[in-house]
């Protein structure tokens, strides 16, 4: 009995010597990525980012999902709760998690979010029935407006809007909390005059309305906000490019986030740089697997909207590649 299970040790031994690595069952890390709508781009935005790390592996031993949610808010809800591994949130919703202020005042600080990157800036976008007359912002008064679905980033920034501005609940005639998914159909169907939405362009909800009923996009500029972004340095000035939707051929003005990629710092410094890895390696043909990545800029995306620290796998792989240097992070 001795010599056989002898014999049987060095038979496997052998076998393990001779078959090549990926015969071997190596462990995979199974990675969730909260996004947002199915309608969105946070949600193709999170199919784009796992695509990348599912393909551009050695050893396969990393599978990225992803999960369609509510939104920022709740993604890092879900991340705190160990739900998810990865999410996308706006900036300014990462920044309220860290300081652990507004949606997450109840739960205090929280040091343990890290940021992988940055993608594309997304402006506050007000959608409106053509026939409503809305074409400013103080024409929203007294109308019917949908503001977003509660634990979406798009309440949370209409809510800090309407606080700068004045206006309460009662300012309109009607408010109404649909999900991203369902407000283009409900704008064409008349059950209200607008609806608010924080999304990169172009949207495949506000294709939807403009393709469905005549739409304006009502411009978010005024002294308020001039203001407003003074105050709040994660929000930035930018424009959303006319031609995009049926009917709207003017650049419209606006203020936006910043949509970012995060994590915890229980991920492991391995797998945060196999994302990283996955995405700048290969930073052409990511830039192609969405319209809104088309002017993603790398520099850009290892400090824009991030206040988060920068994960420190992310970090090791961005000073490799000379997109942080170490003075940088002093």
């Amino acid at each position: 009995m001795h010599f056989y299970a002898t014999a049987q040790l060095a038979l496997a031994m052998t076998i393990a010597l001779v078959l090549p690595p990926q015969a071997l069952a190596a462990p995979v890390t199974q990675l969730v990525i909260g996004t947002g709508s199915v309608t969105g781009v946070y949600y193709p935005a999170g199919g784009a980012i796992c695509r990348l790390i599912n393909k551009n592996q050695k050893e396969r031993t990393i599978r990225c999902s992803v999960l369609a949610t509510e939104g920022s808010i709740s993604n890092l809800h879900a991340l705190d709760d160990n739900q998810i591994n990865l999410a996308i949130v706006q900036s300014d919703a990462q920044l309220a998690y860290l300081r652990g202020s507004g949606e997450f005042s109840s739960k205090g600080a929280n040091p343990h979010l890290r940021s992988l990157f940055s993608l594309y800036v997304e402006p506050l976008t007000i959608v409106a029935r053509k026939d409503s007359d809305i074409n400013g912002l103080t024409d929203l008064l007294g109308k019917r407006l949908d503001i977003g679905n509660p634990g979406s980033g798009d309440r949370s920034t209409m809510e800090l809007l309407m606080q700068a501005e004045g206006w309460a609940a009662n300012s309109f005639a009607s408010v109404s909390e649909l999900k991203g998914a369902e407000r283009a159909q409900a704008l064409c169907d008349n059950q209200f005059d607008a609806f608010v939405y924080v999304v990169g362009h172009p949207s495949g909800t506000i294709k939807e309305a403009s393709g469905n009923c005549d739409i304006n996009l009502v411009p978010v500029a005024d002294d308020t906000v001039t203001k407003l972004l003074e105050e709040h340095p994660e929000y930035t000035k930018t424009i959303i490019p006319g031609r995009l939707y049926r009917g709207v051929d003017k650049d419209i003005p606006s203020f936006g986030v910043v949509a970012t990629v995060v994590t915890t710092d229980t991920l492991s410094e391995n797998i945060a740089y196999a994302i990283v890895n996955a995405i700048f390696s290969n930073f052409e043909q990511f830039k192609r697997l969405h319209p809104a990545f088309s002017t993603l800029n790398r520099k850009n995306m290892v400090i824009q909207g991030l206040t988060a620290p920068l994960h420190p796998g992310a970090l090791k792989y961005y000073q490799e590649v000379g997109l942080v240097t170490r003075e940088q992070q002093k």
